[in-house]
């Protein structure tokens, strides 16, 4: 077995989601409906984070930062799960659907990882533009924005043992394609619907011991 794990950062690294607190902090009304409408697969991620985004005037980046810095609670376990992992060599990719300007200064004091896949942020107009650095390959036709699946088939090999580790619409095209997905909240509801293998998770402990037998790494 070769285990990669692959996992979300918004909801899942940090208790809560990081976009929908700083929309609720900073949007104007109107935003919720995006939110909805992404939910229900109605709109695609990308059109819908774009947009959501795009109610944000530039001026408000360092105030945002701050914000999310200061709100951003790490789930319990998340250093030590790094620390298991790296004893372990398996490579750990944080792939998320957030934005750079914020996942970057939250993340930054946390290591070791393999890699970090997000979405870019441009601030040289008057509302906040998002980049998409991590688009859909062209097995993907969901455009999702930070296209997980495609990050994954990019990092993957045959052999490898692929592990996903999220809460969210963003994770539900790369649960489709892991070999063993920890879940929460919304993505356990979808995997429970679809009939994807999981385990649920509140802390980072617990994917600690799963993995411990789960992957065959330690006794």
């Amino acid at each position: 077995m070769n285990p990669v794990i692959f996992c979300d950062f918004d909801g899942t690294v940090t208790e809560k989601d990081n976009i929908i607190s700083i929309m609720n902090k900073f949007a104007p009304s109107g935003w919720n409906e995006l939110k909805d409408a992404v939910l229900d697969r109605r709109i695609s991620i990308k059109e819908g984070v774009g947009r959501m985004f795009s109610l944000l005037p530039v001026n408000l980046k360092d105030e945002i930062i701050q914000y999310a810095i200061e709100n951003a609670k790490i789930r319990p376990g998340f250093q030590e799960f790094l620390e298991f992992a790296k004893e372990e060599s398996i490579p750990v990719y944080i792939v998320s659907g957030g934005i750079d300007f914020f996942i970057e200064p939250i993340i930054e004091r946390f290591g070791p990882f393999a890699g970090v896949y997000c979405n870019g942020s441009d601030f040289s107009k008057e509302t906040i533009k998002i980049e998409w650095p991590n688009s859909c390959d062209e097995q993907c036709t969901n455009d999702c924005g930070c296209c997980k699946p495609s990050i994954m088939r990019k990092l993957s090999q045959n052999e490898t043992y692929k592990i996903v580790i999220g809460d969210s619409v963003t994770d539900l095209e790369a649960a489709k394609q892991a070999d063993f997905v920890f879940a929460r909240d919304y993505l356990k509801a979808k995997c429970e619907e679809w009939e994807i293998p999981h385990i649920p998770f509140e802390t980072f402990y617990d994917c600690i011991e799963v993995l411990k037998t789960k992957t065959g790494v330690r006794g």
